[in-house]
Order: C-alpha cells, then structure tokens, then sequence
C-alpha cells in the first residue's frame, strides 16, 4: 500500500514538472506607435525572430500599440485599461517596448499597470533613457545626427541647402526641438529647411524643385502638418520618386529603398541584443542587474545605385564603408558561367590541339605505311618477276633467235646475183614480226618492275588486262606444264584501276595456282573467267586443280606471313587483297569439288569516264 501511495506520488510530481516545463513564456511587445510604422515594426520583426531563435523554452508574444504617441490628444488612460483588461487573468513574464514613446509610457504609467512584472526598453533612443528606472532592463542605441550631417558634408562639400523631411507628430516634434539645437552651429553655412509644417504633397513638391547643391536628411514621416499618417515606408518611397537631390538617413529600415547611405544603427544589432537580454530576464535573471552599453552606430553603408544616379564617387567615402546593391559587371555576374565556359574552350582547345598532332601523326604514319605498303607491292612485282625471269628469257630467245637467223639469211640474198627482193621482203617481215614478239615480252616485264609509287588510273577492259596477263606468264606455266584455259566476257568488263596494279592481282592469282597444282598428278588445268556479276561490278575467277585449301587455312589464307609453300613469302595474298579493296572491291578463296577457285569483284565504270590507253 505504502509502494503504490509513494509511485502515485512520483507520477504526480513529474506530471506537475513537465507541465511546468512546457508552460510558454509569455511576453507583451508594446509598439511605439503602431505595427506598420517604420522603424519600429522592423525592430519588433527582427526582436519576435531572434528571440524564438535564442530562447530554448516555448515564448507566447503578445503585441499591443500605442497609437496615442501619433496625436497630441491621445487618451492613455483607455491604453491602460485595455492593457489591464486583456491581461489580468494572464500572467506576463516579460515587458518589451519598442523605442521611445512606448518606454516612456510605461515609466510614467508603471503603478497602474503590472508594477511587479519584468520590463526591458529596447531600441531606446540614448538620449531618452534618463528616465528609465534601475530596477528595469535596456538596450539603447546611440543617435549623433550631427555626425550623419557632418559625414554628409565632406561627402559631398559643396553642399549649402539641407532639406529635412520631419512630421508633426508628438515624438517627432520631439525630435525636432533635437534636432534645431545641433544644427545650430551650422546654420551660418547651411539654409537648413524643416518639413514638419508641411503636407506630404508639399513635401513632394519642394524635394522635386531643390536648389542646386542640396541634399536631403530624411528623419521620419508619421503625420504630416495636414494630420494625415503615413504607415510603413509609403512616404519615403515617394520621396525618392521625385527627389532631384540625394537622400540620406540614418535608420536602417530605410536603407535600400533610396538613400544613399550613412552612418546608421544596424537593426539586426539592436534585436539580437534585445533578445538576448529578454531570455536571460526568462530565465529568472533580476532587468536592474543586466547593463548593456549602447549600441553605437555600425559603419557606414551605402547603395551603390544611388552613388552612381547622384555621381558621388567611391573614393570619397569615409574609411571602412560598405557599399551594397552593387551591379556586377558581366564578368562578375556571370563568373561560374564563364569560368564553366573558359574551361570548356581551354579544355577542347587541348583536345583539338591533340587531336591535331595526333592527326598529323596519324597522316605521318599513313603516308610510310603506304610508302611502304607501295614497297612491299613493287618487291612482291620484282619478286614474281624472278620466278617468270628464266621462262621469259627462255621465251624471249626465240624471237631473238628467229631474229638472228633472218638477218643472216638476208645478208646471204644481198650477196646473191640476181637480188631475190620477194624472197628478202618475207624475211624482213619475219624480223619485224619476231621484233614486236620480242617487245611485248620486254615491255611485259618492264611493266610488271615498273618503280613508281603514285597509281595511273584508267578505264580498263578486264578482259585485256587477262590477256596480257597470259602472255607474261605463259612461258612459265607452259615450263610447269600447266593448261591455262581462259573464258572470257564477250563484252568490255571496264573498270577504272592502275594497269600495273590488275596485271600485278591477276598474276599473283595465277601463280599461286600454278605452284599449288605441282603437289598434284596430272592433268593441271587453270580457267581464268570474266563476266558481269550484277549491274555495277565485274567478276574474275582464277581456279586450280590443285589439293585445294584446307579449312584451317581458308579463314586467314589473306594474313600477311601465312603460306602454304616452303619458299612462299605470305604476302602475295594480302597484297592482292589490298589493291582489290583499294579500288572498292572485294578478294575471296573458296575450294571446289577439285581446287581451289580465287575471285575478286571490281566496280564497273563507263568506258569515257576516263582515259582509255
């Protein structure tokens, strides 16, 4: 019994704890004349967010304003009783005013309303805090507007008319009465001029028709002479539509909405003070313990719009200012963009600088591989030139031989009387005959060793080109006994080829046959055949009688350096491909029921395309 009297107990006690912990604090902001007059209403904006921010425990603000600082015959008495009424069943933990008027009515009214509760004066005016009991807190900000005139001047010197934009409401009759007895001094340079007499469309008039060398000071505009109120920033923006000279001031709230700048108080200064000395009082701190020194005006700001719009230079502007709303220049504005850009040409210029060398290189190496390719076609020419060399000069001894014995024949008929000239005319036309045999074989094998790298294209008949090709090599295949057959295309087969380049394909083609067919037992037969393959290209056959290829050959017998022969180079094949697919056409070997049959395609050409020799 005494356990569960005792864990009762426990759970009632921390019910009561966290009841306690999560109870918010409330606090009663007091606005100086109203939520949406400036400056007040930012400092009460900027104090709400840095207290919310500081204070670890939940805040519940309450606002109230006290409109009767606008009207000379304010009642604040019914202020009182409205404070008193709403809150009397609602227990305050904090008193916050907002500026001047606020503070001073609670000073004057402090018995009437929440004596005991905990107040802090914030944004108070230095020169108003003299009154402020010991017992309260405050965080006071330091006015010099002789300072801000005198910081004006040597910005811009030639100066001699002031415009002052003032209201004429109780406070800031009250900072008028101020402001006379600093600018006293400077009366006998300046023709200072006050707007506090007049309404805002007055005011709009003269700001717009100012006397050459003036500026504006604007103080603030609440109620204008008329009695007509100005909330928030309506009346300085106005202003600053038709102004002819440069505004300045020194409240913070009106910076970026047309001054050009100044000494001034930074707002965000002021409420984080404020804030921080409003939770230290939440948190049970004794206000009349709490000194906070004055918070003195930050450096000096400026809009750098309307530097530029009044022509006011930079270099003139007092030691340690900042200058905002700057415009950037394109290179500033755009600099990631830019610098992204600048990299990418930077980046691909590289790219195409290494492409080029690469290039260059690449062609460097192209122009030696087809120096040397072209090499490797003229050796395998002279090297298929010395297999045909003793059969072409067996051949070749035949005319020479019918040659010599003509002549000697002839010079017997001229020693003969009388001259037998019927007889010596067949004799001269055996030479000629056996000359022109003799010539072709020589110009056959001058063709085939011919040393020139650049190709001579031409249209050519295929089906000559196969004939010339059997002249030259029928001395050797008739030395290994083989029958070369040919079966040729009755109509020209053109196509457009170096004539060395195709005698050199076929010959290759031939040989190759032709050394195949020596492992074989007779009969060696070799069918060369041209005909049309489709409408664009000619076809050439080249079949043996040979063992034909084996499979394991037939898929690489085009690789360089793969022969079948003990004595064979491997480069006959490829070589032949390669001038074959340099022309757009295409090499290939299959086998037959007896051999092996090579064929290649070429693309056919018009006869008048090109020359024909």
């Amino acid at each position: 019994m005494l356990a569960r009297i005792l864990c009762s107990s426990v759970v009632l006690l921390l019910a009561m704890s966290v009841a306690a912990f999560s109870q918010p604090k409330r606090v009663l902001v007091v606005h100086s004349v109203g939520r949406d007059f400036s400056p007040w209403d930012d400092y009460a904006r900027n104090i709400r967010e840095e207290l919310k921010l500081q204070s670890k425990d939940p805040v519940d603000i309450f606002e109230a304003s006290l409109s009767t600082a606008r009207f000379p015959d304010g009642n604040e008495d019914a202020f009182v009783n409205y404070l008193n009424a709403v809150f009397s069943e609602r227990q305050l933990d904090l008193i916050m005013t907002i500026g001047g008027p606020a503070a001073r009515f609670f000073q004057q009214n402090r018995q009437r309303i929440f004596p005991s509760t905990p107040t802090l004066y914030a944004a108070l005016a230095q020169q108003m805090s003299s009154n402020a009991p010991a017992t309260d807190a405050m965080v006071s900000v330091t006015v010099d507007v002789l300072a801000t005139i005198d910081q004006i001047l040597k910005l811009i010197p030639e100066t001699i008319n002031v415009f002052i934009v003032i209201g004429n409401s109780p406070i800031e009759k009250l900072w008028l009465g101020e402001m006379r007895k600093l600018f006293q001094p400077l009366t006998h340079r300046l023709e200072i001029t006050y707007s506090n007499e007049m309404s805002l469309e007055e005011i709009l008039k003269r700001v717009a028709t100012l006397p050459p060398r003036s500026f504006i000071v604007y103080g603030q505009m609440l109620v204008d002479a008329d009695g007509v109120v100005h909330e928030g920033k309506a009346a300085i923006d106005r202003i600053h539509a038709v102004a002819n000279a440069p505004i300045f001031s020194e409240q913070d709230a009106f910076f970026g909405r047309g001054i050009v700048g100044g000494r001034m108080t930074n707002i965000s200064d002021v409420a984080r003070q404020s804030a921080a000395v409003a939770v230290r009082i939440l948190k049970g701190e004794s206000p009349g313990d709490i000194k906070v020194p004055p918070i003195l005006a930050a450096s000096s700001r400026y809009d750098w719009r309307e530097l530029q719009r009044w022509n006011i230079s930079e270099s003139r502007l007092p030691p340690g200012s900042e200058v905002f709303f700057r415009v950037p220049s394109l290179g500033e504005q755009y600099r990631p963009q830019l610098t992204a850009v600048f990299a990418a040409i930077l980046l691909q210029a590289g790219i195409i600088a290494l492409l080029l060398v690469e290039r260059r290189r690449r062609l460097t190496a192209q122009a030696e591989a087809t120096s040397r390719r072209q090499e490797v076609v003229r050796l395998n020419r002279v090297t298929t030139a010395s297999v045909l060399s003793s059969s072409i000069a067996h051949e070749l001894y035949q005319p020479l031989g019918a040659i010599l014995s003509n002549t000697e024949a002839a010079q017997m008929l001229l020693k003969a009387s009388p001259l037998d000239v019927s007889q010596l005319g067949e004799i001269l036309s055996d030479i000629v005959r056996d000359e022109q045999r003799a010539s072709e074989i020589i110009n056959g094998l001058r063709n085939l060793l011919n040393n020139r790298m650049e190709a001579d294209l031409q249209a050519l008949d295929l089906n000559d080109t196969v004939r010339d090709v059997v002249r030259i090599v029928s001395p050797e295949v008739t030395r290994r006994g083989v029958v070369v057959r040919t079966v040729l295309a009755t109509e020209p087969l053109w196509v457009r080829c170096d004539p060395i380049h195709l005698q050199q394909v076929i010959i290759n083609l031939v040989m190759n046959g032709v050394d195949a067919m020596e492992e074989v037992p007779n009969p060696h037969e070799l069918t060369i055949r041209t005909n049309l393959a489709d409408a664009g290209h000619v076809e050439a056959k080249i079949a043996d009688s040979g063992p034909g290829i084996s499979h394991n050959q037939l898929t690489k017998i085009f690789d360089a350096f793969v022969t079948t022969k003990p004595q064979g180079t491997g480069l006959g094949l490829p070589i032949a491909r390669t001038i074959v697919e340099s022309y757009g056409g295409e090499l290939w070997a299959e086998n037959r029921k007896r051999g092996a049959v090579f064929s290649f395609k070429l693309p056919l050409v018009a006869s008048t395309s090109l020359s024909h020799k």
